[in-house]
């Protein structure tokens, strides 16, 4: 649950009981105050009968008066000194009739007289009813201004918090540099915000190094390597040297050619990681596989390799030349690398993905080592650096390209389309 959400449920949870409890305070108010006015007109009403009885009884005359609402007669009772005023009940047509009732038994000219008065509260409680719904609509009203209220508070105040957020999601290593944490009207987000603008610029200072210390490196290492397989072509053609001695120099050479591969294929991964390729030109699936079969054409006929190409229709993907070469180029070589004589490679592009499945004697790739860097499980060989699928995979993951293995009756099978 989001911060936002719990601070505005807390609030609202700790101000309904007070809503309530202030609601049913007032109704209780509005309650006493109704019957207060009723019982004064109960007991005003009463001091005009007992004039009226008194006036009758100095005539000689008897007063006797029935009705549901009133009863005023002699009573043989004990005298009361002040009248009871209490809510009765009486029947109606439908159902019993709430009543508010005065009884007072008082002495006219020594007679005991029972005065018995009842006024309906249907009113009261209709007005009652009337208060209650109005009431509950005020406090609804609170209730949704509070959350309206809280909300707007919330969001003002958490404003600066979710640009900040959002600026770290949206961040990118090559753009770190412009990516700045502005100043707010609060205390603790200017904390916040001035240590994510130190850890921004160190992160970039530190992608820059490392960058260029990785290009320096790899160019560095290049001259060195090239100065020595040169080195080892001369000696080759040294007439002096035995059997013993040239393999070991085109042992040396191969190393040194090995080395070199994969000093390239390391810089490539880094470079792709930094996003230091622009993706601006769409490439087409189809002119890169054929440019790939024509290179490997010699190799596949050395092998006896039957190519099956489905060219349905072109796969055109914003992606940098270079990296579409080394993406098809890795899949394409591998399919030829790791097939056997007589083999069979099926390469099937479509719209939108491009698929390719060889023959092989060796067995599938366990999918824990499948990606992973310097993996050398397909064969006992040295002749590979295990850096090609690393590179497929970083090529399709930074270009949002999903990329698949399947391997069933000994046939290798990579799907790559969009995610």
């Amino acid at each position: 649950m989001r911060l936002l959400t719990k601070t505005t449920l807390y609030f609202l949870v700790a101000m309904v009981p007070l809503l309530f409890a202030g609601g049913f305070f007032l109704y209780q108010q509005f309650s006493r105050e109704m019957n207060h006015r009723m019982d004064q007109e109960l007991i005003a009403e009463e001091i005009e009968w007992i004039r009226y009885l008194q006036t009758e009884a100095d005539n000689g005359a008897t007063f006797v008066l029935r009705t549901p609402e009133m009863v005023i007669a002699p009573f043989n009772a004990p005298l009361t000194e002040y009248p009871v005023i209490a809510d009765a009940y009486g029947l109606g047509r439908n159902s019993k009739i709430l009543y508010r009732q005065l009884t007072h038994t008082v002495p006219i000219n020594g007679i005991p007289y029972l005065i018995k008065i009842r006024r309906t509260q249907e009113q009261k409680v209709a007005m009652e009813r009337n208060v209650t719904r109005i009431m509950l609509l005020v406090f609804a009203g609170l209730f949704a201004a509070t959350l309206l209220l809280t909300w707007l508070i919330s969001k003002s105040v958490w404003k600066p918090f979710r640009l900040s957020l959002k600026k770290i999601r949206e961040a990118e290593l090559q753009k770190m540099e412009a990516v700045h944490f502005e100043e707010t009207n609060i205390v603790e987000f200017n904390e916040l915000n001035a240590s994510l603008n130190i850890m921004t610029d160190k992160i970039y200072s530190d992608f820059v190094s490392m960058r260029e210390f990785t290009e320096n490196a790899a160019h560095e290492m290049q001259t060195p390597l090239a100065i020595a397989q040169s080195k080892m072509e001369l000696l080759l053609q040294d007439s002096n040297l035995n059997d013993q001695q040239v393999q070991a120099i085109m042992d040396t050479g191969t190393a040194l050619s090995r080395l070199s591969k994969l000093n390239q294929s390391l810089l490539l991964l880094a470079k792709i990681e930094n996003n230091q390729y622009e993706t601006n030109d769409l490439i087409s699936f189809i002119d890169v596989t054929q440019k790939y079969l024509k290179l490997f054409d010699e190799v596949i006929k050395d092998k006896q390799i039957q190519v099956v190409s489905d060219f349905l229709k072109d796969w055109q993907v914003r992606l940098h030349p270079l990296l579409a070469d080394s993406l098809i180029s890795n899949l394409l070589g591998n399919a030829v690398k790791y097939n056997y004589k007589g083999g069979r490679i099926s390469i099937e592009i479509n719209e939108c993905r491009f698929a390719i499945s060889n023959s092989s004697e060796l067995p599938g790739i366990e999918e824990k080592q499948l990606f992973k860097r310097f993996n050398k499980a397909r064969n006992g060989g040295n002749s590979s650096n295990g850096l090609g699928l690393a590179i497929v995979k970083k090529i399709c993951d930074t270009h949002n390209l999903s990329v698949t293995y399947t391997s069933q009756n000994n046939t290798h099978n990579f799907l790559i389309q969009t995610k």
